[in-house]
């Protein structure tokens, strides 16, 4: 296989951390995240990926006889799916906490932590 398709996650990747650099808005930089993360699913696709592969299910053919993927890569890469969205979720949730608290998603717009603490107090 060619290096070239390599370039496919670090194309993904970049999209993502360019959205996450360039936002003015706390959900479109959850999102920008999630695609970034999802660079490394493609990632590890690319890795256990064998020429003529087949499952690694071993109980209908003969161990040797065809290659197979790699099944830790595949668990890696489901690991990664849920780890990636569990992350996601965490974020909106901060997000919708956020709105509801400061009253805007913009980061520009929100105050430090310790301005807000002091405003409480006056």
């Amino acid at each position: 296989m060619s290096w070239a398709v390599y370039l496919v996650p670090l194309w993904i990747l970049l999209v993502g951390v360019y959205g996450v650099a360039t936002t003015r808005d706390l959900v479109h930089a959850i999102v920008c995240v999630s695609v970034a993360q999802s660079s490394t699913y493609v990632l590890l696709l690319l890795v256990g990926y064998r020429k003529g592969g087949t499952a690694p299910v071993f109980s209908d053919i003969a161990p040797g006889s065809r290659p197979v993927t790699d099944p830790v890569v595949q668990a890696m890469a489901l690991t990664d799916i849920v780890v990636g969205a569990t992350i996601t979720a965490m974020l909106l949730a901060l997000a919708v906490q956020v709105a509801k608290r400061r009253g805007t998603l913009d980061p520009g717009e929100l105050r430090s932590l310790e301005s807000a603490a002091t405003d409480g107090h006056r």
